[in-house]
């Protein structure tokens, strides 16, 4: 559910518009984004059906996979006698994740983006099969990790064809439709999963997907090829990969993965991974994030840590909401599942307004919007445990936060690839992928240490069959003490969003060493 999108140099600064920006940015004979102003120049029209039609069943692939496999997976830790492993077939995939995005986007901007796409996709589809197959809990938990290496490969390389295949006009509609992809996998995923694996058995749901995965791959690759494939421009790739920025994507994926290890123990002996987690995260994060990411400098680094907060409140909050209605509100899990289903529509709303071009002038005003939306229906969330308050009052609030968002997270994808050099736009994208999935480790980590502290169990029991019985004895303020500071992350980004300003940032790129 995001954009990217390059910036030229001063020359095509100095001349702006569609056609100076494609000139810049373009890697392929013509691309798909020429034709700037011409009437079949749309997301579908002539130029870009193909690879537009490919790149969003990726994506639809994508979301229908996140949002039924998480179904699927309490009968497979059941099944496998692995529930002792259960938080950490989540945790494999954001920590392999992390380092795919690194690699995506080196490897996007060194030789263009087919090559990661397409063995992202083979890794996911690969991941998907060796979870399917496993015997035992660690080899599900191995295939989960493979999946994830995957993902951060396959969404990455994504933002730089979109940087490189359509012009600034059409990104935020490209970026809408893929939003919209979210829509049907988010309403109807868990109800197929749940089908599926009552009554054919778990494995289906992963061993289906990757049947489907060949559907896009002869779609979408031969468009990419076109359009996106080789150096910006035809330049001369780099030699070799830039191994200094290997090593802090292997420590930032470690260092997560020891944060996420912590999270599951509250005993004191679980601060030494935490602090041997942070130890290696802060020197990656300072080193594959914008300088002053964190000091929220205006520009650049301002978009990238915006994401982070966006995704990392809403995601963080949103893990809790089921086992809050089911534990303290008595609803059954698929009416719980449900009560978010209605997101996914006004979030894919959210991103076509921001996509229309009558709003551009107003984004930052929008994503402003965005946050104290999201920042709202986080901090309501927790009235529910008010008996007297109607459950599908949350429905609601819920779904305001997601129009929200949809605001911001668009925007941020298409200010993101504005601001980006061409030849920059794959290690900026997965600088914004990675402010995204580090924001969600960490302060899903707090917030479920806190959760745990006061009697709401581990973090691994918020997901799936575990959570009636964890949750049962829960008391409310485990829930509270979650919600109310994702609701102040939320607000700190609707101050971030005021930091956006592009004519800020043009000069500011990812710290850059030789080493």
């Amino acid at each position: 559910m995001s954009a990217l999108e390059p910036r030229a140099d001063e020359t095509a600064e100095a001349t702006p518009g569609p056609s100076a920006s494609k000139s810049a940015g373009g890697g392929g004979s013509g691309g798909a984004g020429g034709g700037g102003g011409s009437a079949d120049a749309g997301v579908l029209g002539p130029a870009h059906r193909t690879l537009s039609i490919g790149m969003i069943s990726v994506i639809f692939l994508i979301a229908f996979e996140a949002t039924a496999v998480g179904t699927a997976m309490p009968v497979a830790g059941r099944e496998l006698n692995g529930m002792a492993l259960y938080a950490f077939s989540f945790s494999a995939y954001f920590t392999t994740s992390l380092f795919g995005m690194v690699l995506s986007g080196q490897w996007s901007d060194r030789d263009g983006p087919l090559r990661p796409l397409t063995l992202g996709i083979a890794s996911f589809a690969g991941g998907l099969v060796l979870a399917g197959t496993a015997g035992a809990m660690w080899l599900f938990v191995l295939g989960r990790a493979v999946q994830g290496l995957g993902g951060g490969l396959v969404i990455v390389a994504l933002y730089v064809v979109v940087s490189r295949g359509y012009d600034e006009r059409l990104r935020p509609a490209i970026m809408a439709a893929f939003a919209a992809s979210w829509v049907v996998p988010s309403i109807v995923g868990p109800l197929v999963s749940g089908t599926v694996t009552e009554h054919f058995g778990w494995r289906w749901v992963f061993l289906g997907i990757p049947v489907l995965v060949v559907i896009p791959l002869v779609v979408a690759l031969p468009a990419i090829r076109r359009v996106a494939s080789g150096p910006v421009g035809g330049a001369a790739a780099p030699a070799r990969f830039d191994r200094r920025r290997i090593r802090l994507a292997l420590g930032i994926s470690l260092g997560a993965g020891l944060l996420q290890y912590a999270a599951q123990d509250l005993r004191w002996l679980s601060l030494l991974p935490a602090l041997a987690g942070a130890a290696l995260i802060v020197p990656a994060v300072r080193g594959l994030l914008p300088r002053g990411t964190y000091l929220a400098r205006r520009g650049l680094p301002s978009v990238v840590l915006l994401r982070g907060l966006a995704m990392g409140a809403f995601i963080s909050a949103e893990s809790f909401i089921p086992l809050m209605l089911v534990t303290q509100r008595g609803l059954s899990p698929t009416l719980a599942g449900f009560a978010l289903a209605l997101g996914g529509l006004t979030w894919a709303a959210g991103s076509a307004i921001q996509s229309k071009p009558r709003m551009q002038p107003y984004r930052e005003r929008l994503m402003v919007l965005g946050m104290v939306l999201e920042a709202l229906a986080i901090a309501t969330a927790p009235l529910v445990l008010i008996g007297s308050v109607p459950a599908w009052l949350l429905t609601l609030t819920w779904a305001v936060g997601c129009l929200g968002l949809g605001l911001v997270i668009g925007s941020t994808s298409v200010l993101l690839l504005e601001l980006s050099p061409p030849e920059e736009a794959g290690s900026n994208s997965a600088a914004l992928q990675i402010s995204d999935a580090l924001a969600n480790v960490v302060l899903l980590a707090s917030g479920g240490a806190a959760f745990a502290a006061l009697g709401g169990g581990t973090v691994g029991a918020a997901h799936g069959a575990a959570a009636d019985a964890a949750g049962a004895a829960s008391h409310p303020g485990a829930f509270v003490v979650v919600f109310l500071p994702m609701a102040c992350v939320a607000l700190l980004g609707a101050w971030v969003a005021t930091r956006l300003d592009p004519e800020s940032a043009r000069a500011v790129t990812l710290p850059r060493e030789v080493g």
